[in-house]
Parts: C-alpha cells; structure tokens; sequence
C-alpha cells in the first residue's frame, strides 16, 4: 500500500472514530439516568412525594430545595422542609439565592453529592430569573444526567419544559383569562429544559387551562402538551416514559401530526386531527412514540 493511501486510510478511520464519538456524546445527553417527579400543584399527598423521597434515597438522601418562586421564601421553605421529612427524607437543605451567588463556588459546593433537587410553587418566572444561566443550572443538568431525581409543583413543575408558560397572557380580556384558542398570546420564555420534548402546565383541571395549552402547541407542534392536575403528578423515568400518579387526571394533547394553520390576518388557529389522552393513576405515557402504552384499570 502506497504512502498516500496509507495516510488517507487512517485518516477515514479517525473520522470515523470521531463521528461515532460524537454519536455517543450525543445519545448519552439526551439520556439521563435521572428521574422527575412533576407535580401539577394543590395536595402533595405520600402518592406523590413518597417516589420522590425514594428516589433521592430516603434517609440517605441529600435534597436542595430552591423556594425562589414564592415571595415568602425562607418560611414557605421550611414547610416543605418538614414535609419531606415526613415522608423519611434524609438531609434536606433550602437555598434561598439570588443570581450572583448562583453562579458562586459556594453555592456549587453544597450540590456537592445531592441526590434530589426540588422547585417550590409561585411564580415560575422568578426561579428561572434566577437560575437560568448560571452555573447552577449546568449542574443541575450535570446531576440529573448522572441519576439525581428533580421534583416541582405548580412553579416548579412549569421550570420542567424547554419552553416554559409563565401564567400571562397578551390579550387577557376585562373578564376571564384563556378563553380563547389563538396564537401569539400565551406567553412563554425559556425554562430548564429537563422534558424537552414536551410542554408543561400545571393546576390543569381545576383551573380549565386547556384553551392555554392548546394554543401553544399548536404554535410549537413538535411538542407535545402535558396538563397536570392538582394532587398529581408525572414520574419521568430514564427511558423516556411517565406514569401518572396521584389522585387526579393528566390530560396530553399531540398535534405533531395534526393539520395546523392560521388566520391570514389575525391571530385566529385552526387544527384537524390532535390527539388526545385522558390518564390517570398507574397509566404509563412513551414520550418517544407519542403513544399510551398502559391505561390504568
């Protein structure tokens, strides 16, 4: 074999070596080892707190609870506090933090080992105000990935999506809120990206979102939309699965082959053909195949 063949041979396999290293790098990001315990609000009842808990490592576990959305901070944190106690959690620590020391050693030093990250309820927009950005947030990611679990209600099952509902509306009317199926009025900004192949929203019953959700997966209809109700929850496991748990129901809406389009003028949405679910305890969700692959009894 000549020189130049010789170099051009190696070279193909280097190339090769390094396209199925990335291949790898790749698939490892998209999954993780860990699990998230997504609670729509109202009642964290031991249905849902208790797989939370266990995950983390009951008694041994190491939990950070992060109570940023709520305006009350410190004293709203220790009620959560001593619920996980309740349910056998091990160390629980809160940290009531600002931008600047979320990107400080210090704070990284205590995720040192954390085995549960936690996000308390209120407004979503002041978690991700925040965290989103900062280092804390890459080692967020970094222990997910590595088999920490991520809990939330309300607030924090919103930090949940890539794309996140912050709760406002552009053209709120003098008399109800989503009351209406259009694009370009839900208002959404980056949240944690932890399900990224999914919408979140939270309160989902009680509160009649369906109008809301509706809207913006029909503006991002490669997303699925998953509504939670209160005293419920989805487990997200590492094979990109959810089951439902709780009391309450889950509904998704799949509009990823759906005919969708809008007004020429105006902001009106039309669609043929979403899908949708109607879940509730025990049945099991496959993000990947957009299919119910087990409806409770």
């Amino acid at each position: 074999m000549s020189s130049s063949k010789s170099h051009n041979s190696v070279f193909i396999l280097l190339a090769l070596l390094v396209a199925v290293l990335a291949l790898a790098s790749a698939s490892a990001q998209n999954n993780p080892k860990g699990n998230l315990i997504i609670i729509g609000g109202g009642d964290r009842g031991p249905d849902v707190m208790n797989p939370f808990v266990k995950l983390a490592g009951g008694e041994k576990s190491k939990i950070v609870f992060f109570p940023m959305a709520s305006e009350y901070g410190d004293s709203y944190a220790g009620e959560r506090i001593a619920d996980m106690k309740k349910f056998g959690a091990g160390t629980v620590l809160h940290l009531n933090i600002n931008k600047q020391q979320a990107n400080s050693d210090s704070v990284l030093a205590l995720l040192d080992g954390v085995t549960g990250i936690y996000f308390g309820g209120g407004d979503q927009a002041r978690l991700t105000g925040v965290l989103k950005g900062t280092r804390t947030e890459k080692r967020m990611h970094e222990l997910y990935m590595n088999g920490a679990v991520l809990g939330g209600t309300s607030a924090g099952a919103a930090v949940m999506s890539a794309i996140m509902l912050t709760g406002d509306e552009r053209r709120a009317t003098r008399d109800s809120s989503w009351n209406k199926i259009e694009s370009e009025n839900v208002i959404t900004i980056d949240g944690f990206g932890f399900i990224d192949d999914a919408i979140v929203d939270q309160h989902f019953l009680i509160r009649r979102r369906s109008n809301r959700l509706i809207s913006v997966i029909l503006e991002h209809p490669t997303k699925i939309g998953i509504g939670i109700d209160e005293a419920t929850a989805i487990w997200v496991k590492p094979d990109h699965t959810f089951e439902v748990l709780g009391k309450s129901t889950v509904l998704v809406f799949d509009a990823t082959g759906s005919e969708v389009k809008r007004d020429a003028t105006g902001y009106g949405l039309r669609a043929a053909d979403i899908r949708m679910s109607v879940l509730r305890a025990g049945s099991v969700y496959d993000l990947k195949s957009k299919k119910v692959i087990r409806l409770s009894n």
